[in-house]
């Protein structure tokens, strides 16, 4: 089995509902989305899918709804603000944690249609703290 690799970096805002800490309120992180591709067999070039597939397909979505965007559950008070303020916002159905937003990438790369399948998505908040997604 072969695995590759490709980090994605961004910056984005968010804060957390219902949450006691420091993270209820806006802030924002540069974060590192670690995008993992696992596959059995090699292409006539050698490689399981290349690098720069992964970062045109993953890194554009990223770039596109992601990047210098405030992350907020669609049910966040101060979305109405900051959209009548014309902020770039992507709204999300769920608290917008790293582990949310691991599985949101997951999930949108599926749609990316690469041609060999994305096993994990790793979101680091910061350079101490990261959250995994992998599907069963």
């Amino acid at each position: 089995m072969f695995r590759v690799t490709r980090e994605i970096e961004f910056c984005y805002g968010h804060r957390l509902l219902n949450y006691a800490g420091k993270c209820r309120y806006l802030h924002g992180h540069n974060g590192v989305a670690i995008i993992t591709i696992e596959g059995p067999d090699l292409d006539d070039r050698g490689m399981l899918v290349d690098f720069s597939d992964i970062k045109s397909a993953v890194s554009t979505w990223i770039d596109d709804n992601l990047d210098h965007r405030m992350l907020l559950h669609r049910e966040d008070p101060v979305v109405p603000t900051l959209q009548e303020m014309g902020e770039p916002l992507y709204l999300l159905d769920q608290n917008p944690t790293a582990e949310n937003i691991a599985r949101l990438i997951y999930d949108e790369s599926l749609k990316l249609k690469l041609p060999v399948p994305i096993v994990e998505v790793k979101l680091w908040e910061t350079p101490k703290c990261f959250a995994t997604y992998r599907p069963d």
